[in-house]
């Protein structure tokens, strides 16, 4: 099992690169293995409307001149089985020289479901394991579902997985000193920037916007090719939103909404594709978001002294003990739940 492992984590790892870049598909890896499970190559979804990661994973392994090496193929999502913007992967894989293909999660969408049993289908069907039946990979079965959990949350129960990221200081308060704009360590503000990156929109509240006037860029890491494509939903129940900050907004590549009731916002950024969105606001908006039972994890982020602050991550029930936070937090290869870690 080590050689799956290691490619089940390369492909996981890939594929983690591209959250925030894919919606409305999830973010998916592929490795493609040789007959004495070395791997050959690691490919992931990038963006909705280009090869997914499967396909990816052929075609480079062809252009390596390697292709007829490969036996065995680690998928984390079931392939899927229908031709949207491409081909379905399943019929992929079935023309391709693979002889096994592992799947790390099933595909919760009903339109694309069904690429497993595709796969096995005889004549020519391949050898299929799912990770869920295997005991000894059951971490990266989890790692797998938690990839996948804003994109199952969006598909199963019509809304957005929402991560609140809340910032402290010793004292517990939320607002920093006067003159400035934050109070934690360099280490907690590029976790923050690395969240923005991998989520697909931004909800605020009308308070930080007439507060801060926030651009909500990704900076201290590199931002995904193109244009910014995230959403940003403003809560703003009396219509005080500047039209100039909306503008600038648009300018620079997001779509801005309004919404006048906290409690639409999953839906509402589900309706528009989105399947991970941070919450960045202040006090009120959070109070409320926890109230209603709104998020599904929850990041905070305490000022410590020294600079080493503490990171802190809540799953909420509805989560199922599952968390795409993994991801940031420690490469997604072992559990979030209700742990603290020391920046």
């Amino acid at each position: 099992m080590p050689a799956l492992r290691a490619g089940f984590e390369a492909a996981l790892r890939e594929a983690a690169q591209y959250l925030g870049a894919t919606s409305p598909n999830p973010a998916v890896g592929c490795a493609l293995l040789d007959a004495q499970d070395r791997i050959l190559v690691v490919e992931a979804h990038h963006r909705a409307g280009t090869y997914h990661a499967e396909a990816r994973a052929l075609e480079r392994a062809r252009a390596l001149g390697v292709l007829h090496k490969a036996v065995t193929a680690l998928v984390t999502l079931e392939p899927c089985n229908h031709t949207g913007r491409t081909p379905p992967c399943s019929e992929a894989l079935r023309a391709s020289p693979v002889g096994e293909v592992w799947i790390g999660a099933r595909d919760p969408n009903p339109e694309a479901g069904g690429g497993a049993a595709r796969l096995s289908t005889m004549p020519g069907g391949k050898t299929v394991v799912m990770l869920e039946s295997c005991r000894a990979l059951s971490d990266i079965h989890q790692a797998c579902k938690a990839l996948l959990a804003p994109f199952a949350e969006r598909i199963t129960r019509g809304r957005a997985w929402i991560t609140v990221k809340q910032a402290l200081d010793g004292r517990g308060s939320m607002i920093p000193p006067q003159g400035q704009k934050t109070f934690t360590s360099e280490a907690s503000l590029l976790l923050a920037h690395r969240l923005r990156r991998a989520t697909d929109a931004i909800v605020t509240g009308i308070g930080t916007v007439l507060a801060d006037a926030p651009m909500l860029t990704v900076r201290r890491v590199a931002d995904h090719d193109g244009p910014p494509r995230r959403m940003v939903v403003v809560c703003d129940r009396k219509g005080r939103l500047p039209s100039s900050w909306r503008s600038t907004l648009e300018g620079n590549g997001y779509r801005v909404v309004v919404s006048r009731s906290l409690e639409e916002v999953p839906s509402l950024l589900a309706g528009h594709g989105v399947n991970w969105a941070m919450v960045e606001a202040g006090p009120g908006l959070l109070d409320a978001l926890d109230r209603h039972g709104l998020w599904n994890d929850w990041l905070t982020l305490r000022a410590g002294a020294s600079g080493n602050d503490t990171v802190s991550a809540r799953i909420s029930a509805r989560a199922q003990g599952v968390t795409p936070l993994r991801f940031l937090l420690n490469d997604g290869f072992s559990s979030v739940s209700s742990s603290e870690a020391e920046f």
